[in-house]
């Protein structure tokens, strides 16, 4: 064989290699066909999924939405996934005037232990993250140990020996015997934990120890600032928490004036069985009132997310 030949033989199996080789990288990778569209059929199964999980997540907000427009009658009698006779505005009347509006009583108590209990479990979990992640103290290891596995314990679990405890001091049926126990979450210590090892640099700390920042200035002027997004973050998941709290407040709570959303609209639910009132089109559109709260509150914290996403790109 000439040295042409064995050249020409080397290119075509160099070419054949070539080729095998881009067609397992394809296979590899699961590659688009030519052309960068994936086949119809694959289009449509997607589409379809994709229709799917919308429906599934949306049926019940519109049943909600269709039945708050409806009045005690029509409720049992039309369509459940359709409008009857427009009653939504006598609906919000008398949500706002029964029983001498209590229902605004309870909008005020959920948005106190919401907003009060989520504001103090930031600040103590937040701290308690960067002592956990920035500072060496005996018995570190123990307490997160302790942090992850207290968060795996269910909250309900704690509700009788926090009963039976401030039954002692005298605090059930007062508003810090739902106030204290939403201070302390576990999960949000560790949330801010790790927050603070991603997103808080040791030399930053360390430059302002040597400038003669004490560790509170430290903690307040620089960690907080850097932290927004992650007590943002923090903040929202309490706020949550706390605004659907529902055993708890059971417990606690024996007078109608200190409960909260969801125990109320409850006890309305209950009424039907216990003295024939049915007060279904009330509890329906208290329900829909109180997701307004969540709502604006996931608006609000848009922008600290949005924030920190943007820190993030920019480092």
């Amino acid at each position: 064989m000439t040295l042409t030949e064995q050249d020409a033989t080397t290119t075509v199996f160099r070419d054949r290699r070539r080729r095998r080789a881009q067609r397992r990288a394809a296979e590899d990778r699961d590659e688009r066909p030519p052309g960068g569209r994936r086949p119809a059929s694959s289009r449509v199964l997607v589409l379809v999924a994709l229709a799917l999980l919308t429906l599934y997540s949306v049926a019940p907000v519109w049943w909600l939405i269709v039945s708050v427009t409806k009045d005690q009658r029509d409720l049992l009698y039309s369509n459940g996934l359709w409008f009857a006779e427009l009653n939504f505005l006598d609906n919000l009347d008398q949500v706002f005037t029964y029983n001498d509006g209590i229902f605004v009583r309870w909008m005020g108590n959920s948005l106190l232990y919401a907003g009060v209990g989520a504001a103090v479990c930031t600040l103590i979990s937040v701290a308690a993250g960067y002592s956990l992640s920035r500072f060496s103290w005996p018995g570190r290891q123990a307490a997160m140990a302790a942090v992850i596995g207290s968060f795996l314990i269910p909250g309900a679990m704690l509700t009788l020996p926090l009963y039976l405890l401030f039954a002692e001091v005298g605090l059930v049926d007062s508003v810090w015997a739902v106030l204290i126990p939403t201070f302390i979450s576990p999960f949000s210590v560790y949330l801010a934990k790790v927050y603070v090892d991603g997103a808080i640099p040791e030399e930053i700390i360390e430059a302002a120890r040597i400038d003669g920042a004490g560790e509170v200035r430290i903690f307040f002027q620089i960690v907080a600032r850097m932290m927004t997004t992650g007590s943002a973050t923090v903040f929202l998941l309490s706020f949550v928490s706390n605004w659907n709290q529902f055993f708890l407040p059971l417990t606690m709570l024996r007078g109608e004036d200190k409960w909260t959303l969801s125990l109320g609209l409850y006890y309305w639910n209950a009424k039907r069985d216990e003295a024939g009132t049915d007060l279904t089109a009330l509890v329906l559109t208290g329900a829909l009132l109180s997701i307004i709260p969540l709502a604006l509150f996931m608006i609000a914290m848009q922008r600290y997310w949005r924030t920190g996403v943007t820190l993030g790109s920019l480092k």
